[in-house]
């Protein structure tokens, strides 16, 4: 029954996250999620109505763990220029650094589209510049280049410029 909504899903997930292969893996996992809740013995009234909360549902997941896992990147790079006493010791570096990390968020979220999916995938999601490449369909120069621009921007947005 679900089957037939396969592709329909796949279509809307990749409009959603903007990559193929994720919607893919995304539409895979709302399926089996559906699947599981059916053969629970879960009443299910509209399979196709779920299918869509679920996909939605992970695709929400998903972004909170991506946002998480920059937050968490974003930190750790404040806390090794500030190693030697806890933030909290030193409220005046404890404020640059988090604005530190707000102006490196904010100069991330203005890079153009394909730029920051590719520098979100190397630094924050450690892919190799080759498998950014392959998953993204550009060449690893192309990936450097990318890379090498958010870097820039981060530095920028630290420098307050």
């Amino acid at each position: 029954m679900l089957e037939r909504h396969y592709r329909e899903l796949l279509n809307f997930l990749a409009g959603l996250v903007g990559d193929r292969h994720a919607a893919a893996d995304l539409a895979q996992e709302s399926y089996a999620r559906v699947l599981g809740l059916q053969q629970g013995g879960q009443a299910v009234l509209d399979g196709r109505a779920l299918l869509y909360r679920t996909a939605r549902n992970l695709v929400v997941d998903r972004h909170r763990r991506a946002a998480l896992r920059r937050h968490e990147a974003l930190d750790e790079l404040a806390e090794e220029e500030h190693p030697s006493a806890p933030p909290q010791s030193r409220p005046d570096e404890a404020l640059a650094s988090r604005q530190d990390v707000q102006a490196c968020l904010a100069a991330i979220e203005a890079l153009p589209p394909r730029c920051r999916e590719a520098f979100v995938l190397h630094v924050f999601d450690e892919l190799s510049q080759a498998q950014v490449a392959e998953r993204m369909g550009i060449s690893v120069s192309m990936v450097e280049k990318h890379v090498a621009r958010g870097l820039l921007a981060c530095r920028a947005a630290r420098a307050g410029g």
